[in-house]
């Protein structure tokens, strides 16, 4: 069977459609405290947890996306090396092997970094969800 494409809404856009849920007293006050610990209005946590549970985006603080954001430069900059090397090697000039070393020891690096931040995410996003903060 295949799967319907799901279009990623633009984040920041108008906002003027409105879902309305029941909830109880308890659950109300756990949603709140919930929203936040994770730094998010009420609405704002909402909104994620739908999208996120929808498939469509993942529940990222603020603290959050400055790490996604260092580690998006981190492998900006590694591909710039790498561009250099192969433009260096595409010319037919000889490129140290110690030059090769550090950009593979760099891919590493944030390699590991990411599988860790989105390890640390998901084990985050299950106790904001439950409200463990």
């Amino acid at each position: 069977m295949k799967e319907a494409a799901v279009r990623i809404p633009k984040a920041g856009g108008r906002k003027d459609k409105t879902v309305h849920v029941r909830v109880t007293d308890d659950e109300h006050a756990a949603i709140e405290n919930a929203a936040s610990a994770a730094g998010v209005s009420v609405s704002g946590f909402f909104r994620s947890l739908m999208l996120e549970g929808a498939g469509v985006r993942p529940m990222l603080t603020r603290d959050d996306r400055l790490v996604m954001a260092a580690l998006l430069e981190d492998m900006r900059m590694i591909g710039i090396n790498l561009n250099q090397v192969a433009r260096t090697l595409n010319s037919g000039k000889g490129v140290h092997p110690s030059e090769l070393d550090i950009n593979l020891a760099n891919v590493q690096r944030v390699q590991a970094a990411v599988m860790s931040e989105l390890s640390s995410l998901a084990r985050r996003a299950g106790h904001q969800r439950r409200g463990e903060g």
